[in-house]
């Protein structure tokens, strides 16, 4: 990459072809990504679009950039996992970030608990950790005593529980800071 890291399988934060380790939406997510300046070298190396849109989205600065970003994105998933992946990921990413669509809609990471348990409340670190958007409960509880753990938006601390009516048009969602999202649905 342009800051000089290597992208492989042992670097943290790899992403996988396979959409059992990495789904689409995260894949889409991680070229969404990408330092500005590897954007126009990763266009030409992993998508198939023309020389001259390249050099196109290339000229954009600030954030016009980002309209470069999403066609590495959807174009790099529609290689790796078909349209209807990529269009998936793409409706999903516009739903969280950009407003648009419903997030209740949207394929996105998503973890099941039972109802039982939800009767009981489940904390909210414990969730974190199981639906892997954090990468164990202590990151999870980390990540909540500096703020950075949210439930459908409001950020909570690391003794939260999520309950059945944290549910909302039949799921919670889930942020770790600004980018990672999980949804919570009862089985």
């Amino acid at each position: 990459t342009a800051d000089g890291a290597k992208m492989g399988k042992t670097e943290s934060g790899a992403v996988w072809l396979d959409a059992e380790r990495t789904s689409p939406y995260d894949f889409y997510q991680f070229w969404v990504n990408v330092d500005d300046r590897d954007v126009g070298r990763f266009l030409r190396l992993f998508t198939f679009l023309d020389v001259e849109q390249i050099a196109a989205m290339e000229a954009l600065e600030g954030a016009e950039l980002n309209r470069a970003k999403e066609a590495l994105a959807f174009e790099a998933t529609v290689i790796t996992h078909g349209k209807a992946e990529a269009d998936r990921a793409r409706e999903a990413a516009r739903a969280l970030f950009g407003g648009g669509g419903q997030v209740d809609a949207v394929d996105m990471p998503t973890h099941e608990i039972a109802a039982d348990r939800l009767a009981e409340g489940v904390p909210v670190v414990v969730v974190a950790a199981e639906g892997k958007l954090c990468g164990s409960r202590n990151e999870a509880r980390r990540l909540a005593r500096q703020g950075g753990l949210y439930v459908n938006g409001d950020a909570v601390d690391e003794d939260r529980a999520i309950t059945g009516a944290d549910l909302r048009e039949g799921g919670a969602l889930l942020r770790a800071g600004k980018k990672r999202y999980l949804r919570v649905v009862s089985r």
